[in-house]
């Protein structure tokens, strides 16, 4: 099948799914064809993968240029020269809007497509619930032919949000457990725990949602009491206050800020713990790949995090704002080898439940419907 994929090519989670997506339905066969403004950041060369750069031209008229309108133009370049089959827009906003667009002026030219939105979270939570967007949003939605959410929560808040005039299908998101998974790296452990303490974790876009000022103060009462280093990974505009917050409590030695990354699996292969304090989390894709590589997870009850890790099990779960209870669940979890050694191996386990070649099929069984009853229903309006 030969498949369109349009996405936002950050390291936030919704890029990072689809690229994975992508690379997984390629090495299964299908050609797919990547529309976004530039590479996403996760994407690595296949024989079966294309890359089509959205160019947004800039004119003085313009204090925004028009990105969907350059978006929904190159959608229609890229099917019309390659033949796709399909579209799956990830994120709502604007690829939604823009792949019907894009549909619409095929059908003047005797072409036509259906396409999948894939909702990822504050599409839907923040941005879409905006009365800005919100008519364009639904409309979008609506006329999409097939609705996929990452989680049971998302579902369930965009039914409670919009009104959404069809089902919405739960596929989850996936990890790669070939990339994901535990390795020896204790000589780069050794470089930055040297005398072995604990290692905790955050990973993160920096943003008000995920935060992060409470790692900070979780690491700050779990230090007092554990020797430990925490690893910050990510950017965003919360990074310069979390950094001042961390010499304002004079812990900045024990913390180190490492920004974007792409081999994120080594760093969870020397963890111990990841903190995910967010506000909210569609899933918490960082929290299910720290899980696969053997990290238990302290995160709030917020969103879908609840159906990624298990109380007591993998982790804890904690109210959002409650850094006591996280630092007291967190202390538990880190005093005791024989303890921590149980949560990592649970989380591991539980991790496997999400891999790829679980997840991968869901999609490809959607697909298939898709697109065979789109044809279904263009014959019976021919004849």
């Amino acid at each position: 099948m030969k498949i369109g994929i349009v996405c936002y090519p950050t390291f936030g989670g919704s890029g990072v799914l689809a690229t994975e997506l992508g690379m997984a339905l390629s090495a299964k066969g299908h050609e797919i064809h990547f529309i976004t403004y530039q590479q996403p950041v996760r994407l690595s060369f296949h024989p079966n993968i294309y890359y089509h750069e959205v160019a947004v031209p800039t004119y003085p008229l313009f204090d925004y240029p028009p990105y969907e309108t350059a978006l929904a133009s190159t959608m229609v370049n890229v099917i019309l020269n390659n033949q796709l089959d399909l579209l799956h827009v990830h994120y709502a906003i604007p690829h939604a809007s823009a792949a019907y667009f894009a549909r619409q002026i095929l059908k003047k030219q005797g072409r036509d497509i259906p396409f999948i939105t894939t909702l990822h979270g504050t599409d839907i939570t923040l941005v879409g619930k905006d009365q800005t967007y919100a008519p364009v949003v639904t409309f979008s939605i609506n006329e999409s032919d097939a609705i996929t959410a990452v989680s049971n929560n998302l579902r369930e808040e965009t039914f409670r949000s919009f009104p959404i005039e069809k089902d919405i299908h739960v596929i989850p998101n996936f990890v790669d457990i070939q990339r994901f998974h535990q390795t020896d790296k204790e000589h780069f452990k050794k470089m930055l725990a040297p005398a072995d303490e604990r290692i905790l974790v955050h990973v993160s876009n920096f943003r008000k949602v995920k935060r992060v000022e409470d790692v900070i103060r979780v690491f700050e009462q779990v230090h007092e009491k554990i020797p430990s280093k925490l690893l910050m990974i990510g950017d965003g505009p919360e990074r310069q206050s979390a950094e001042e917050l961390c010499r304002t409590l004079h812990i900045s030695d024990n913390i180190r800020f490492l920004g974007k990354q792409d081999h994120i699996s080594e760093i969870f292969s020397i963890s111990d713990l990841f903190l995910l304090p967010s506000q909210y989390e569609s899933f918490g894709l960082s929290a299910l790949e720290a899980m696969a590589c053997g990290v238990p997870v302290i995160s709030t009850n917020a969103g879908g995090l609840p159906e990624i890790n298990v109380q007591g099990k993998t982790g804890f779960l904690s109210e959002v704002g409650d850094v006591h209870d996280m630092t007291e669940k967190a202390i538990y979890m880190l005093e005791d080898d024989a303890r921590l050694d149980q949560f990592k191996e649970a989380a591991i386990e539980h991790a496997q439940g999400f891999s790829k070649q679980r997840i991968i099929p869901m999609y490809e069984e959607l697909y298939e419907q898709v697109v065979t009853e789109y044809s279904r229903k263009k014959l019976a309006v021919h004849n």
